[in-house]
């Protein structure tokens, strides 16, 4: 193997949880297993390439078998950071630890905010305000919002301001610019994410888009991709990985439309043998599925994930390492339709190198100071590498 590994790709497979984490307590999420309990529903499930990296080393799947001799070194990782939302779990997968979770507004967000919001954006009113379901509240105000052109503001567990706009008769651009000015409000609320929400009717629904766009609060302190860049190293950030850091250290963004155009974009980048870091999000699993509790679907997503996973590794050489990762749970089992605080699979591949048992990882930080030191032979400001040639 050279001396300097030319990429490293990052792969988050998000809400794709292994058990509940050690303080899953706290959060109400005691007995979530993302994986183990959506291949038991569905009877069983085959991911015949991740088996061989060693996932059935790292949790008990229905169908995905332990493997004597893994391709990939295997392990678990805690969260340190509070919450179980997307933002605190990639915050701390780049080295960035957060000590206070984000606020959350269960009961909708305080007349005064909406207040502030209206005014910014010569609005005569919202509709919603609430906690709710994205598929749910624009079957319930969709029309509503056709006849009165107020935008729907509403929330979850996570800490998020979602404005639902008709993608057409309100149009994107003026979706996008209120939710720009919502960000400046929320970033003295403490809230991690605005997401502008359009949607469309078809076929007499009211269907979502695929036009969502996240305004994401600044990490507090540097990132991995912002120490990357100072050793003149490329970032690529593919789907929302770029806006979940607000836009800040990355060279290039690749928009996706779903999974498969995710890794299919990957690996045509790749075939091009560019040097980077490539980081990616599979959001089809915790967008489509878990919030949704489709046990089906999102099983149905791991089989293709698998099936593309097996092509990447056929084009990847000895200078790339993989690593596949989750930010949090989403067991589509389990009460409620948000977030599971969740242990997460590490998978750590380079071609060529015995697979071997890497333990509990305390805290995902330690993936970035992997990383970094993969890719500069340096040590992180923060975090060990657990990623042995």
């Amino acid at each position: 193997m050279t001396e300097k590994i030319k990429r490293v790709l990052l792969i988050i497979l998000d809400g794709c949880g292994i058990g509940h984490a050690p303080d899953a307590d706290k959060y109400g999420d005691e007995g979530a297993n993302t994986l183990k309990h959506l291949s038991e529903v569905i009877g069983g499930i085959k991911l015949p390439t991740l088996e061989k990296l060693g996932l059935g080393n790292i949790v008990e799947i229905v169908g995905v078998s332990p493997t004597i001799v893994p391709f990939a070194s295997f392990g678990k990782g805690i969260e340190l950071s509070a919450g179980k939302d997307t933002i605190s779990g990639h915050f701390e997968i780049a080295g960035v630890i957060l000590s206070k979770p984000f606020a959350t507004y269960p009961d909708g967000f305080p007349e005064d905010v909406i207040n502030k919001f209206c005014q910014m954006n010569n609005l005569s009113g919202v509709l919603g305000n609430k906690h709710a379901s994205g598929t749910e509240i624009i079957k319930e105000l969709g029309k509503e919002h056709l006849l009165t052109k107020k935008p729907i503001v509403y929330t979850s567990a996570d800490s998020v301001f979602q404005i639902a706009c008709h993608e057409e008769t309100y149009g994107l651009e003026n979706l996008y610019k209120i939710c720009a000015n919502a960000r400046l409000i929320c970033n003295d609320l403490s809230v991690a994410r605005v997401i502008a929400r359009p949607f469309v009717k078809k076929n007499g629904h009211f269907i979502r888009t695929r036009n969502r766009k996240d305004f994401s609060i600044d990490p507090p302190n540097k990132t991995l991709m912002d120490a990357l860049q100072l050793e003149k190293i490329k970032i690529i950030g593919f789907g929302k990985i770029p806006s979940i850091y607000n836009y800040k250290g990355f060279d290039e963004q690749i928009q996706t439309q779903d999974n498969d155009d995710g890794m299919d974009k990957l690996i045509n980048l790749l075939n091009i043998k560019k040097e980077a870091f490539y980081f990616i999000n599979l959001i089809d699993f915790d967008m489509l599925y878990g919030h949704r509790r489709d046990s089906k679907g999102f099983a149905k997503a791991l089989i293709s994930f698998d099936k593309k996973l097996e092509n990447l590794l056929s084009i990847v050489n000895e200078n790339d390492l993989i690593i596949i990762t989750a930010d949090h749970g989403n067991d589509p089992t389990f009460k409620g339709t948000d977030h599971t605080r969740e242990i997460t699979p590490i998978l750590v591949y380079l071609k060529n190198v015995k697979g071997r048992n890497i333990g509990t990882i305390q805290g995902f930080h330690n993936i970035a100071a992997s990383i970094y030191y993969f890719l500069t032979k340096k040590n992180f400001r923060i975090g060990k590498n657990f990623v042995h040639v």
